[in-house]
């Protein structure tokens, strides 16, 4: 794997079925002993107002994760979870209910995932990476393109999410899809050329809907 990046702030606007449904916004940073990226999402538009912030503290070089905790960014964190790799245990809380468990081997989680795959040589084909939840398969897709910019593709299973990354050095995370109950969710990086096309057909879409509205 190559090194994880350096400190970064990005943002994803988010849609569903083309319909505009919230914005993400990431934060990477280092501090002496780990890299820590905090990631809020507010969800709206056609999805109900919802924020969840995920916080992931990870190994600096193999970018798997030390803790993990996730909520609404107002109150302690519903869902925690702490890799001790000294005291060989992973704790678990979810709510008033704490459980520990032996370590038997480096785990990631959702955030460490997808920050591991930015890392991820060009050589990386396929992956079974231990999740808290269980194994989660990293395939690779045929690559692809992004609104015109060359991009890694790949396919998280079970769940069917999808992962695009840059081809090419920054190697940035341009386009995840989550599918969800409500239909699934692109997210697309704030200032690649899709997110800004999408952007202008919204803007359009918005228009039409004034002007249709006048003449009524």
């Amino acid at each position: 794997m190559g090194a994880l990046p350096h400190p970064d702030a990005f943002t994803f606007t988010l849609s569903v079925n083309g319909r505009g449904a919230g914005e993400q916004a990431w934060s990477v940073a280092h501090d002496k002993t780990a890299v820590i990226a905090r990631v809020q999402t507010d969800f709206g538009g056609v999805l109900p107002a919802v924020r969840r912030v995920q916080t992931s503290r990870m190994h600096p070089r193999a970018g798997t994760s030390l803790a993990y905790a996730e909520g609404d960014g107002r109150t302690r964190a519903s869902f925690e979870t702490h890799f001790d790799r000294k005291a060989g245990l992973v704790t678990l809380r979810q709510g008033r209910e704490e459980v520990s468990a032996p370590l038997v081997s480096d785990h990631h989680d959702p955030v460490s995932l997808l920050l591991w795959l930015r890392s991820a040589t060009e050589d990386l084909t396929h992956a079974d990476v231990r999740m808290v939840g269980g194994r989660v398969h990293v395939q690779r897709l045929p690559d692809s393109e992004v609104g015109g910019v060359a991009a890694r593709a790949y396919t998280l299973r079970p769940g069917g999410a999808l992962v695009f990354v840059e081809a090419h050095a920054p190697h940035r995370l341009l386009r995840l899809v989550q599918p969800t109950d409500f239909g699934s969710v692109d997210a697309l990086l704030v200032g690649s050329p899709a997110a800004e096309q999408f952007a202008r057909e919204a803007a359009r879409e918005r228009d039409g809907g004034v002007r249709a509205r006048r003449r009524r």
